[in-house]
């Protein structure tokens, strides 16, 4: 199971998505951490077993424990936050805004990797479950630590294929039964 096992099952008509998925990958200037747990946690965001499977023991094979873990666990607390704040911000009540949230969420404070990696992933894992208030919030802890555009733009490119080529193969899975 691979990158290029999981290109193998891209269909001709989404040949586009094979070949974005080689290069935002493949051709990544992104250092390998924040790459590989990207990869993981949008992975896990996109709720694809295919896509899961496929690339999980490649990030693995590239990732320390602690940050195959961290990458995992910003899949996780986001899957809540991205739900939670999107409900949030979609209400037309924003006196709700001003409750408490009352959610544990002390991963975000003591990931175990670099805050910037574990940003990255929450940032990705946001644009993969489309919460506005949360890429924002995350958009700006990642460039106040330093990141240009075109790294964060790298994280939602990632994103985005991950995305593209998990509804794709469950779409076709779905079809062939």
């Amino acid at each position: 199971m691979s990158l290029d096992s999981l290109k193998s099952r891209i269909p001709d008509y989404a040949k586009d998505l094979k070949l974005n998925l080689g290069s935002v990958i493949g051709n990544s200037d992104l250092p390998a951490q924040q790459l590989w747990g990207t990869v993981l946690a949008t992975a896990i965001a996109s709720r694809s077993a295919i896509v899961l499977r496929e690339l999980e023991p490649e990030a693995k094979a590239n990732l320390s424990p602690e940050a195959y873990t961290a990458a995992k666990a910003a899949a996780a607390v986001m899957a809540m936050n991205n739900v939670f704040y999107r409900t949030r911000h979609l209400l037309s009540d924003h006196e709700y805004g001003n409750l408490r949230a009352g959610l544990r969420m002390n991963v975000i404070g003591n990931p175990g990797v670099d805050k910037v990696d574990f940003e990255f992933w929450s940032f990705a894992v946001s644009a993969v479950n489309g919460c506005g208030m949360c890429l924002d919030s995350h958009e700006q802890v990642l460039r106040k630590a330093g990141l240009e555009r075109e790294a964060v733009q790298e994280a939602f490119k990632i994103a985005a294929v991950i995305q593209a080529v998990a509804a794709t193969l469950d779409a076709e899975a779905a079809l062939a039964e």
